[in-house]
């Protein structure tokens, strides 16, 4: 079955980085759009940042600037780098896939920004 699994969540001072990662199997990686998504409690899922087939990218307004979202195709695998944090970025954090009518969640990875 298919199975996204993000990495490298855990606790940052404010201002800090962390880099995840969501290695993905048994799906054609490379014709997926790949986004991160987050949410914190209370509040809705939203999207921090998409990478598509092609390599381009969107972000959410509030992470410009200081995130990076990339995809190595021969790895399965997508990154989402977080610079600059803030504690307002504290969410769990998930990995998305989707093309067409299909689409699959990772399970989530904690991001706990102190300040």
């Amino acid at each position: 079955q298919v199975q996204l699994v993000e990495s490298g969540g855990g606790l940052v001072q404010s201002g800090g980085s962390l880099r995840l990662s969501c290695a993905a199997s048994k799906i054609i990686f490379r014709v997926y759009t790949m986004g991160w998504y987050r949410q914190a409690p209370g509040k809705q899922r939203e999207l921090v940042a998409a990478i598509t087939s092609g390599g381009s990218t969107d972000y959410a307004e509030s992470v410009k600037g200081r995130f990076t979202i990339s995809r190595d195709n021969a790895k399965n695998t997508a990154y989402l780098q977080m610079n600059s944090l803030k504690p307002e970025d504290t969410a769990v954090y998930y990995c998305n896939a989707k093309t067409g009518t299909r689409a699959y969640w990772g399970q989530g990875t904690q991001v706990t920004v102190s300040s």
